[in-house]
């Protein structure tokens, strides 16, 4: 799966990874590999993904949308 986490001022991430679990505004969730397509509101809390090579890695978000079709991910948010 491939993971872009865009700001408005810079894409914090891009490349490739094994999952991503999000704050939604309904919940929390996770999307793995051949996820149904999905767009959803983020709430306020942090991103946890883990990249193709095993590294678990954290961003905390202020809020934002996220997209996720054939395998592609995108998340708009504002950083804490």
């Amino acid at each position: 799966m491939y993971l872009e986490i865009i700001t408005p001022e810079k894409t914090a991430f891009s490349g490739e990874i094994q999952l991503v679990q999000v704050p939604g505004t309904k919940g929390s969730f996770e999307i793995l590999n051949n996820h149904a397509p999905i767009i959803s509101s983020l709430q306020a809390g942090r991103i946890r993904y883990i990249t193709s090579n095993g590294q678990e890695k954290t961003v905390e978000i202020n809020g934002g949308v996220i997209e996720a079709k054939n395998n592609h991910i995108t998340i708009l948010g504002e950083f804490v």
